[in-house]
C-alpha cells in the first residue's frame, strides 16, 4: 500500500472554516486511485472512503483518467488540458500587452498635438 502514501499535506492552516485542510497528492497516487475505479470496478464512494478522499476529487481524477484512456472522446486529455492552460495564459498576457499598447498610443497621440 506504499503507492497510496499521501504527498506532503498543507498543515500550516490551523483551521479552514471547519473544512478539511487542503491536501496534495502525487500523480502516481491519483492514477492508482482512478485505476481502482476504472479497472477493478469499485465505486467512487467506496474507493474514496477506503483512501480517505473526497468523492468529488476522486471523481475528477477518474474522469481525467477515462479521457486519457479514450484519447479525448470522453473529455479533455491531459495534454489538451495542459495546452488549454498554456493558451489561456498566453492569451491573458497578449491581452494585457495590447491594453498597454493602446494606452501608450493614446498617450503619445496627445503629446504630438
Amino acid at each position: 500500500m506504499d503507492i497510496f502514501r499521501k504527498a506532503d499535506t498543507m498543515s500550516t492552516m490551523a483551521t479552514n472554516g471547519g473544512r478539511r485542510p487542503r491536501r496534495q497528492y502525487t500523480e502516481e497516487f491519483r492514477a492508482q486511485a482512478a485505476r481502482l475505479v476504472l479497472d477493478e470496478g469499485k465505486t467512487v464512494g467506496a474507493v474514496a472512503r477506503e483512501l480517505d478522499l473526497t468523492a468529488s476529487a476522486l471523481r475528477i481524477w477518474v474522469d481525467r483518467a477515462r479521457a486519457d484512456r479514450t484519447g479525448g472522446k470522453t473529455g479533455l486529455t491531459t495534454a489538451e488540458r495542459d495546452e488549454l492552460a498554456r493558451l489561456r495564459r498566453e492569451n491573458r498576457i497578449l491581452t494585457e500587452e495590447r491594453e498597454i499598447l493602446k494606452k501608450a498610443t493614446a498617450f503619445f497621440a496627445k503629446q504630438s498635438r
